[in-house]
C-alpha cells in the first residue's frame, strides 16, 4: 500500500499530558492548531533511494581507522569486525520500531523516544538529542579530513599547510585542545556549504546525486579492500602478536602489551570509538515519512545498508593493517587521519598521479558520508521539533521538502566544531551521546511491545535476536565507561555534559513555548493505530533498565586502567 503525501488540515485542541496519569481514552500527543502539508516532508523515495543516501556510512571507516590502529595496535582489525557484527545484530531492532511510525522522520531515536515519554518527559528528548549530537559532528570531522586530504597534495613546508591563528586555549577541557583558524577550516567550510546546497534541493534530488557519488567513491574502498590481497601486500606477520599496545604515560613510549586490565581497557576504547562508525547505518530508517511504502521500504533499506557495511568494515581494516603493519599504523599522520588516504593509495602501488587519483576518490567518499550525516541529523532535529522536544523553528521545511532550519542549525554547529584543534576528541565526545542513544532505543523495542502490543508491525524482531540486542546494549555501556577516556581525559565527562544540555532546551520549548502541552501531527487512521490502544504496561521496568545501565557505566569506569 502506498501512503498518501497529502493530509487534510485539521483543527484540534491542546491538552495537558501527565505521563503518570494516562487514561486509555486520552491521547498524550496533541496536534497543533493546524496541520499544513506545506510544512511536511514529502513521500518521494523508495528503499533503494535511502540505501544510496546511507551509502556514505562505509566511508566512516576513514574517520577512525587510523586512530584505532595507532591506539589499539594489532587487534584493531578484530575491533572493527566485532563492532560491525554488533551493529548489524542491533539494526533489526530499529527496523521494528520504525515500522510502527510510518509518518515520522528523524530515525530510530524519534521512534524510541515515543516509548520513553510515558515514563518521564525528559527521557524522550534525551534520546533524540543524543542521537543528533552523536551524528551531527560527522559533518565537521568529515570536511576536516577532506580538507586534510586536499592539503596533503601540497608541499609539507608550504605556508598553505603551516599557517594557523590560535583563538582560545581549551586546556581546561583537554590538554592541547584549542580553538584555531587555519587552511583546514576554510577548505572544510567551503565543502560544507557545497553539501548544504545539494541537501537544500530535497531528499529525492540528494539521493540521486549521492547515487552518482556512491558509485564513484565506494569503488576505491572496494579496490583498496581487494587489490592488496591479490598483490600479496597483506602479510600475516602484521597481525602478530594479537595483543593490545602499552603506552608509558611518563615517557610516552609504546611497547607490546598484554590482555591484562590495561589491555582490556585499551581494547574497550577501540570498541567504543568504532561503534560511532559501524552502528551508523541505522540512518537508513531516518526517512520513514519520506518512503512511498514505509511498511516494506524501512526494513529493506536498513538490511541492504547493513550488508554493505558488514563487507566494508570487515575487509578494509584487515587489508589496511596487513599492509602497513604496526610500525606504519603508529605514524602520527595515521592517528590524525590526514595520512590515511596517502597510505591507502600506496597500498595499490603506482606513482604520484595514481596516489592523487585515489586521494580524490577517497575525498568523494568522505563527501558522501557528509551528505549522509547532514541528511540524517537535520531530520532528527526536524522531527524533534515537530514532536515538541526541540525549538519550534527547527520544523520549518522549504518548497523542496528539505528541513532547512534544521540544516542551517547543523551547519552553524559544525562550523564551530571545525574551529577545534582535535577532531578525534570531537568524535569521541560525540560518541558518548551516540552510545546513550543506542542503549535507549534498543530497549525501546520491548517497551513498545508491552505498551503497544496490538499495533501493526511490518517487521518484528525474533525474540532471541531482541534478547541478544538488549545484552549488547549493556556491553556498549561497558565500552563507554571503560574506554571513552582512552581518547583524552575528560572525554566521558564532556560527552555527558553535552547530553544534559537538552534539559534547558526542552524546558524552554515545553514549558515556555508550549505551556506544558505536547504538539504532534495527526495522521490518517489507516496509517497508524489509534493512540487509545496504548497503555503503560511496562511499569517500573524502564526505570530498572536505566538504573542498571547507569550502574554498568560507573562500575566499568572504576574498573578501567588509566
Amino acid at each position: 500500500m502506498e501512503y498518501p503525501s497529502k493530509h487534510v488540515k485539521t483543527k484540534v485542541e491542546r491538552v495537558k499530558f501527565n505521563p503518570d496519569q494516562i487514561r486509555e481514552e486520552q491521547n498524550p500527543f496533541v496536534i497543533p492548531t493546524v496541520v499544513d502539508d506545506t510544512e511536511k516532508l514529502k513521500r518521494s523515495i523508495t528503499w533503494a533511494n535511502a540505501f544510496w543516501v546511507s551509502s556514505g556510512v562505509p566511508a566512516l571507516v576513514l574517520f577512525s581507522i587510523g586512530a584505532i590502529a595507532a591506539t589499539v595496535g594489532n587487534p584493531s582489525w578484530f575491533v572493527w569486525t566485532m563492532s560491525i557484527i554488533i551493529g548489524f545484530l542491533q539494526s533489526f531492532a530499529y527496523a521494528e520500531i520504525a515500522g510502527l511510525f510510518p509518518n515520522k522522520s528523524g530515525g530510530a531515536s524519534v521512534y524510541g523516544a515515543i516509548a520513553w515519554i510515558r515514563y518521564g518527559k525528559i527521557l524522550a528528548p534525551i534520546s533524540v538529542w543524543c542521537n543528533w549530537f552523536g551524528w551531527s559532528p560527522v559533518v565537521a570531522i568529515g570536511t576536516g579530513l577532506s580538507a586534510g586530504y586536499i592539503l596533503s597534495m601540497f608541499d609539507s613546508n608550504s605556508l598553505v599547510k603551516t599557517w594557523q591563528f590560535k583563538i582560545l586555549s581549551l586546556d581546561f577541557i583537554k590538554t592541547d585542545l584549542s580553538l584555531r583558524i587555519d587552511s583546514t577550516f576554510f577548505i572544510a567550510a567551503i565543502l560544507m556549504l557545497i553539501v548544504f546546497a545539494v541537501q537544500h534541493r530535497g531528499i529525492l534530488s540528494a539521493a540521486r546525486i549521492q547515487m552518482i557519488f556512491a558509485i564513484s567513491s565506494l569503488l576505491p574502498l572496494f579496490i583498496l579492500g581487494i587489490i592488496p590481497l591479490f598483490m600479496g601486500k597483506v602479510h600475516s606477520k602484521n597481525f602478530k602478536p594479537f595483543v593490545p599496545l602499552m603506552r608509558d604515560t611518563i615517557t610516552n613510549n609504546i611497547t607490546t602489551g598484554s590482555w591484562d586490565r590495561a589491555g582490556i581497557t585499551l581494547f574497550s576504547g577501540g570498541m567504543f570509538i568504532a561503534g560511532w562508525s559501524t552502528y551508523a547505518f541505522e540512518t537508513a530508517v531516518c526517512y520513514t515519512s519520506e518512503f512511498k511504502n514505509p511498511g516494506s521500504d524501512t526494513f529493506k533499506a536498513i538490511l541492504s545498508s547493513g550488508l554493505l557495511c558488514l563487507f566494508v568494515f570487515t575487509l578494509i581494516p584487515i587489508t589496511f593493517q596487513g599492509n602497513l603493519g604496526l610500525t606504519g599504523m603508529l605514524d602520527p599522520g595515521i592517528y590524525k587521519g590526514m595520512g590515511v588516504a596517502k597510505a591507502m593509495a600506496e597500498m595499490i602501488g603506482g606513482g604520484q598521479i595514481m596516489t592523487n587519483v585515489v586521494v580524490v576518490l577517497l575525498l568523494l567518499s568522505l563527501l558522501l558520508s557528509i551528505m549522509t550525516a547532514m541528511a540524517g541529523s537535520s531530520r532528527t532535529l526536524y522531527q524533534g521539533s515537530v514532536d515538541g522536544w526541540l525549538p519550534k523553528f527547527l520544523s520549518h521545511v522549504n518548497q523542496n521538502g528539505a528541513p532547512t532550519a534544521a540544516m542551517w542549525t547543523d551547519l552553524i554547529f559544525n562550523l564551530v566544531l571545525l574551529l577545534l584543534s582535535d577532531l578525534v576528541f570531537v568524535l569521541a565526545a560525540s560518541n558518548v551521546g551516540y552510545i546513550i542513544f543506542i542503549f535507549m532505543n534498543v530497549n525501546a523495542v520491548w517497551i513498545h511491545r508491552m505498551d503497544r502490543p496490538n499495533w501493526k508491525r511490518p517487521f518484528k524482531v525474533p525474540n532471541w535476536l531482541l534478547l541478544i540486542s538488549i545484552i549488547l546494549s549493556y556491553i556498549n555501556l561497558v565500552f563507554l565507561g571503560m574506554g571513552a577516556d582512552i581518547w583524552g581525559v575528560g572525554t566521558l565527562f564532556t560527552g555527558l555534559i553535552f547530553a544534559v544540555l537538552i534539559i534547558p532546551v526542552f524546558i524552554i520549548r515545553h514549558y515556555i513555548q508550549d505551556k506544558g502541552s505536547f504538539p504532534a501531527l495527526i495522521v490518517d487512521d489507516f496509517n497508524l493505530d489509534d493512540e487509545t490502544s496504548v497503555s503503560s504496561q511496562a511499569g517500573i521496568l524502564p526505570y530498572i533498565a536505566l538504573g542498571i545501565g547507569i550502574l554498568v557505566v560507573i562500575l566499568s569506569r572504576l574498573l578501567a586502567y588509566y
